[in-house]
């Protein structure tokens, strides 16, 4: 249904010479060709930007762009690049994790029915050295807004959303600001689905943003209150399948 229509793939970048250009690799061998891959550079320091545009002149769907100043995070890059996206879909993928071969060509599928907006699929923990070792997150089959309040079941680097049925939608500033987008198309009452497969590989690092718990559980509160704007009991209601759920993914 979708052999011909255009994927923007979002990949914010800083100092990742040494693990960018498999992340790219792996979006050039995907099975599904017809994308375009829109890399933005947040002022790296580092070979980044030399190994980025050597690709992008032997392959004419990458793109490569740079902010005007280091914003320390991933929502300005990734936002620039959605404002520069063409395609119809977006997915995301930073700049140290990999796809399968396969994932666009089973995501693409799942989108026939008109209540499906998100889809995601299961992943793969591996180590900085990218070494797998059968780490795997296994989520729901489908996801409403009120289940994905419980639990951010949608990896970021498993995630692409279709703009005609929700819009070309952009990141807010907050922590977990690729949950906040989930929510906010879910909220206008389409569904998630899953490939259940794992479809993609997530490269834990000790630096990582999202590694501090006690952070991320403040930033999920964050967004029931300020972003969902639920008043507090229901916050609360929520919050504690939060935990309960996201200690269980922790084990992994």
């Amino acid at each position: 249904m979708y052999n011909d229509t255009l994927v923007s793939i979002i990949m914010p970048c800083y100092n990742a010479e040494k693990y960018v250009a498999e992340s790219i690799d792996s979006v050039i061998s995907q099975t599904y060709d017809n994308w375009e891959l829109l890399i933005v550079d947040d002022c790296s320091n580092d070979n980044s930007a030399k190994i980025i545009n050597s690709y992008c002149a032997k392959d004419k769907r990458i793109t490569y762009y740079k902010t005007e100043y280091p914003s320390g995070g991933a929502t300005v890059p990734r936002n620039l690049a959605i404002q520069n996206a063409r395609g119809q879909f977006i997915a995301f993928l930073d700049s140290d994790d990999v796809w399968l071969p396969t994932k666009l060509e089973q995501q693409l599928k799942l989108f026939s029915d008109e209540k499906t907006a998100i889809v995601y699929s299961n992943y793969e923990k591996v180590n900085e050295k990218g070494k797998r070792s059968n780490r795997t997150i296994i989520t729901r089959a489908t996801t409403s807004y009120k289940n994905l309040l419980k639990e951010n079941v949608i990896g970021c680097l498993t995630g692409i959303y279709d703009t005609q049925k929700a819009g070309k939608i952009y990141l807010k500033k907050y922590g977990h600001e690729d949950y906040a987008l989930w929510l906010s198309i879910l909220k206008q009452g389409y569904i998630a689905k899953n490939t259940n497969t794992i479809t993609a590989l997530y490269r834990t690092q000790k630096k990582s943003l999202s590694g501090n718990k006690l952070r991320a559980a403040k930033w999920t509160w964050n967004i029931y209150r300020k972003v969902e704007k639920l008043n507090v009991v229901t916050s609360l209601y929520y919050f504690l399948h939060y935990c309960v759920r996201s200690g269980f993914k922790f084990l992994k």
